[in-house]
C-alpha cells in the first residue's frame, strides 16, 4: 500500500463524500425538479454544510457570506457591463464593431476572428470582466452573420478564460509565480506558448464540432437587451465605439504595468492602479459610453436613463444564481475541504508537473474556487520546489493554473454567467463551459510535461 492510499484510509473521507452529494444534489434539483438554480444550490449548501458537521446556524452564516463576496465582486462588475452593453446595443456601436469584425472575417473565419480578439481583450481584464464586455458583440455577431451562436461565443469563451488561467498576471498565475519564486517573464512567455493551441482547441474546433450537434437561440431577455435595434438619431463611428471596449482594456492594462514595473509608492503607480480596478475601470466606460455614445450622437437624457434601468432587470436571476454558488463555495471552505484535500496531497509521491496539477484539480473540484486552488497548491508544493530551475519553477506555476480550471461546474460563478448569458440549460451548460475548460486544462497539463522534458 503506497502513502496516498494510507492517507486516504486514514482521514475522514466525509467532507469529500458530502461534496460530491451536494454537488449531485443540486444538478437533481435542477434537472429533474425544474427548481430555480438559486433555491437549488441553497438546498445543496444546507446538505454539504450539516453532512459535513457543521451547525445549521453556521451554514447559513457561511451562505450568506460567501453570496456578499461574491456580489460585491462580481455583482456590480455585472451590473456595469449590462449597462454598457445595453448602451452599446441601442447607440449603435455594438453594430459598428460587428460590422468591421465582419468584414475582417466571413464563414470559416470568423470563429478565429472573435478567438484572437477575446485573447486581445482578456490579456488584461478578469474573465468575468471580459465576459460582460464581449456577450453584446458575440450576439450581434451571431445575428449578422447568421452563424450558430455558439459557434461564435465559444472561441471568445475559449479566448478569454485560457488567458485567465495560464497567463499572468492573471490572479491566479500570478499568485503560483510569486509562491513558488518563478521568474514573471519566463512565466508569461511559456504561458503564451501554452494558451495558443489551447485556445485553439477549446474554441474555433471545438465550438465549430459543439455548434453542428447543439443547437441553441439567443435568451429573450437578453437578447433582446443586446441586440436591440439602434436608436440613436446618429450611429456613432467605428473609432469611438471600439474606444470605449477597449477603454477597461487600457485601464486594467495600466494597473499591471504600474505592478510589475514601477515603485509601489509612485504617485503614477498609484493612479494608474486606482484606475485599473475593475469597479472603476467599468464605470469610467459607462460614464464614457453615455457621454460619447448616448448624448453625442442625439439621444436624450432620459432615453439614456430608460436604456441604463432596463439592462438590470434581465440580469437580476444571474445575480441571484452567482450568489448561491459564492454561498456554495464558502460554506465548503469553512468545512475543511481544501484542509482535506492538502493532507491526502502532502503523502502523495509523483511528478512535480502531475502533482501540482492534480492537487489543483481536486481543489478546485471541491471548493469552486480557482483562487483557493491555486493558492493552497502552491502553499503545499513550495517547500518541495526548492532548488529548481526557473523554467522548472514557472512550469509548474502554469501546471496549477491549468488544474485551477479543469471541469468547472455548479459551485463556479462562471458556470452560472455562461448558463444565464445564453439561456442555456444545466446539460448544455456542462457541454459549452465545463467542458472547454476541460480541454484548456488539458491542453495545460500536457504542454507542461512537453515543455518539462524538452527544456531539462
Amino acid at each position: 500500500m503506497d502513502v496516498s492510499t494510507a492517507a486516504w484510509m486514514v482521514h475522514d473521507p466525509r467532507l469529500i463524500i458530502c461534496c460530491l452529494v451536494a454537488i449531485a444534489s443540486i444538478i437533481v434539483l435542477i434537472s429533474a425538479t425544474k427548481l430555480p438554480p438559486f433555491l437549488s444550490i441553497l438546498i445543496g449548501t444546507f446538505i454539504a454544510g450539516v453532512g459535513a458537521g457543521l451547525p445549521p446556524e453556521e451554514v447559513a452564516k457561511a451562505f450568506s457570506k460567501g453570496a456578499g463576496a461574491i456580489l460585491g465582486e462580481a455583482g456590480i462588475i455585472i451590473a456595469l457591463g449590462s449597462m454598457l452593453g445595453a448602451l452599446m446595443a441601442e447607440s449603435g456601436a455594438a453594430d459598428r464593431i460587428a460590422s468591421t469584425l465582419l468584414g475582417l472575417g466571413k464563414g470559416k473565419s470568423l470563429p478565429w476572428v472573435m478567438a484572437l480578439v477575446a485573447m486581445v481583450i482578456g490579456l488584461p481584464l478578469f474573465f468575468e470582466v471580459g465576459l460582460v464586455m464581449m456577450v453584446p458583440i458575440i450576439f450581434v455577431m451571431a445575428r449578422r452573420s447568421g452563424l450558430p451562436l455558439l459557434k461564435i461565443a465559444i472561441p471568445a469563451l475559449a479566448g478569454m478564460t485560457t488567458l485567465h488561467a495560464l497567463m499572468p498576471p492573471h490572479p491566479g498565475p500570478l499568485i503560483a509565480v510569486s509562491a513558488l519564486h518563478a521568474d514573471l517573464g519566463l512565466t508569461m512567455l511559456l504561458g503564451l506558448c501554452l494558451a495558443v493551441p489551447a485556445v485553439i482547441l477549446a474554441g474555433p474546433l471545438y465550438g465549430n464540432w459543439l455548434s453542428k450537434r447543439l443547437q441553441v437561440s439567443e435568451p429573450a431577455e437578453l437578447g433582446a437587451l443586446f441586440s436591440a435595434a439602434p436608436k440613436a438619431p446618429r450611429q456613432p463611428g467605428f473609432g469611438v465605439s471600439l474606444l470605449i471596449i477597449v477603454l477597461p482594456v487600457l485601464l486594467m492594462l495600466g494597473s499591471t504595468l504600474a505592478k510589475v514595473a514601477m515603485s509601489p509608492e509612485n504617485t503614477l503607480a498609484l493612479t494608474l492602479k486606482f484606475l485599473g480596478e475593475p469597479l472603476i475601470a467599468l464605470g469610467l466606460a459607462v460614464i464614457a459610453a453615455v457621454i460619447c455614445l448616448g448624448w453625442a450622437n442625439g439621444m436624450a437624457r432620459d432615453q439614456v436613463g430608460n436604456t441604463l434601468r432596463k439592462s438590470l432587470a434581465p440580469i437580476a436571476v444571474l445575480l441571484l444564481t452567482i450568489g448561491a454558488g459564492g454561498g456554495l463555495k464558502q460554506t465548503l471552505l469553512d468545512a475543511g475541504v481544501s484542509q482535506t484535500i492538502s493532507k491526502v496531497a502532502e503523502g502523495a509521491h509523483l511528478p512535480y508537473i502531475l502533482l501540482a496539477w492534480l492537487i489543483a484539480v481536486a481543489l478546485r473540484q471541491a471548493t469552486g474556487s480557482a483562487t483557493v486552488a491555486t493558492t493552497t497548491t502552491a502553499g503545499i508544493l513550495a517547500p518541495m520546489m526548492a532548488g529548481l530551475a526557473a523554467t522548472q519553477s514557472s512550469l509548474v506555476a502554469l501546471a496549477i493554473g491549468a488544474g485551477s480550471v479543469f471541469f468547472c461546474h455548479v459551485n463556479d460563478a462562471g458556470f452560472w454567467m455562461v448558463r444565464e448569458y445564453f439561456g442555456l440549460q444545466l446539460k448544455q451548460t456542462l457541454w459549452v463551459w465545463s467542458v472547454l475548460q476541460t480541454i484548456v486544462s488539458v491542453v495545460g497539463l500536457v504542454g507542461t510535461l512537453l515543455l518539462w522534458h524538452w527544456l531539462q
